[in-house]
């Protein structure tokens, strides 16, 4: 079988590609976001291994049908549910570019180009942090990675034998810190890095659902009398329920008082970054010894787009570098091999995209967006703190809105049920998708703005979606009692 198709081939499913994607975008203000529920089904096409050669263009054709006109789609502007936003077309076609070039990221010598660009990217958003021009930083698959990467640095700076003789070295059970409302990859990463999930310490929050600095102290405290051995505190900038923004200042003295590394992890909310009007919200965050951040959630980027920031390229490299022969040497003190200070090995080019969009669009664009969607969820809030039917279950810091039934009076649990059915009926239709939280151990209905192209008339649209929801809600209610 021969890979390489015909010019003419190539031009024609191109065409046709590029045609069908300009036309998706076209669509994106109105597109509903996925089939009705009794219209969703998976192909019989997609289950079994085909063993034969297939018509390109009908294959590309298939693929069209099922993913655009059948999909769930992300991009839509009636997506207001989890940190997915609509990526730019900039960073389609760098997507496209970096797949049809496929430069090798782990080693400078094989990418020096894409290496210098994924550096300057990494710069220009790690100035924005406040950090002196020592800081490093690495592109990772997303938040998930970025928050072990820096656990691992944490751990380095920390347990300084441990990266050459293991967790044996340690002398005790290494613990760490983050609120009850933090992202569940730090369970994952605590397992993963081998000082257990039980190590996770996870802190009670105030009734702004920040992390309780008290509570926080006194678990340090704890440990410590108990022979563990703290090592990292991590402060949650934008938390995945509520929007909820850690105390940075207040947590950054206790880890000063304790020799503690600080991580932020601000893989949603530290995009405020880009917006004066709002940096206030992470004062302090230049205090962080590292710092995660996600392109591919506020900057509207597609996935995958995480980086790792940290003000110690040192521990960086002593984290991840280890010593490879083979390959080729060209590195310098501001352009390592990215191999040396990320957790990956093989890495596509993730940084083009936002890259190329900065260069089109600018810092401003970025400015423009945050403030807009601030603004526009602040005006949802008001209407669901007047409209006498839902409230605010949980303070509206970020573009995420929690919001309950007003006036409940029966069982918690019902409520719960409740709340999920007003999410069902809200996206039975299709149209536009919205999503649940746990507040307080409650079950409310979550939505957030975080498509560039959402508006007043889809944050209307949602409000008529909700109220006609309710109405259908309580009337099967009490049918049912």
């Amino acid at each position: 079988m021969n890979f390489d198709l015909d010019f003419e081939t190539r031009r024609q499913l191109g065409y046709r590609l590029i045609d069908e994607v300009n036309g998706f975008f076209s669509s994106l203000p109105d597109r509903r976001v996925q089939p009705p529920s009794a219209e969703r089904k998976y192909p019989e096409h997609l289950n079994s291994l085909p063993q034969t050669c297939t018509e390109p263009r009908q294959v590309l054709e298939d693929v069209l049908h099922e993913l655009i006109d059948n999909g769930f789609h992300i991009p839509s502007a009636h997506y207001l549910g989890m940190m997915n936003p609509t990526p730019t077309y900039m960073a389609f076609l760098a997507e496209a570019l970096v797949a049809a070039l496929n430069p090798q990221l782990a080693n400078v010598a094989r990418s020096q180009l894409a290496s210098r660009i994924e550096a300057e990217t990494v710069r220009w958003i790690g100035e924005l942090i406040g950090w002196p021009q020592s800081f490093a930083g690495t592109f990772t698959t997303g938040g998930n990675e970025a928050n072990f990467s820096a656990l691992a640095m944490a751990m380095t700076a920390r347990f300084p034998h441990l990266v050459e003789d293991g967790l044996s070295s340690i002398g005790g059970q290494p613990t760490l810190y983050a609120s009850a409302e933090s992202h569940h990859s730090l369970d994952k990463s605590a397992g993963l890095l081998g000082i257990g999930r039980k190590a996770l310490r996870r802190i009670a929050v105030n009734d702004r659902f920040q992390i309780d600095v008290e509570r926080l102290e006194a678990a340090i405290r704890a440990d410590i009398a108990a022979g563990h051995r703290p090592f990292c505190v991590v402060a949650t900038v934008g938390t995945t329920s509520s929007g909820a923004i850690d105390e940075i200042p207040r947590i950054a003295e206790i880890c000063r008082r304790h020799n503690l590394w600080l991580h932020i992890d601000g893989a949603y909310g530290a995009a405020v970054l880009f917006s004066p009007r709002h940096r206030e919200l992470i004062a302090g965050i230049e205090g962080a010894d590292s710092v995660t951040f996600d392109p591919h959630k506020w900057l509207a980027m597609p996935f995958s787009a995480g980086i790792v920031f940290t003000q110690h390229a040192d521990i960086l490299r002593q984290t991840f570098s280890v010593p490879c022969p083979y390959l080729q040497k060209t590195t310098t003190e501001a352009l390592p091999d990215n191999m040396s200070v990320s957790a990956q090995w093989s890495r596509r080019m993730n940084s083009l995209k936002l890259w190329m969009t900065l260069r089109v669009h600018g810092r401003q664009a970025y400015e423009r967006l945050i403030d807009r969607q601030m603004e526009l969820t602040r005006g949802f809030a008001e209407w669901a703190a007047q409209s006498g039917e839902f409230e605010l279950a949980a303070p509206q810091v970020l573009p995420i809105l929690n919001l309950r039934v007003k006036g409940w009076a029966g069982d918690p649990a019902d409520l719960a049920a409740f709340h999920k059915a007003i999410i069902e009926d809200v996206n039975g239709d299709g149209q536009r998708w919205i999503s649940s939280a746990v507040v307080r151990g409650q079950t409310v209905i979550r939505a957030m703005v975080i498509s560039y192209l959402s508006d007043e008339r889809h944050l209307a649209g949602l409000k008529a979606a909700l109220l006609n929801a309710l109405s259908r809600a309580g009337t099967k209610m009490t049918m049912a009692v």
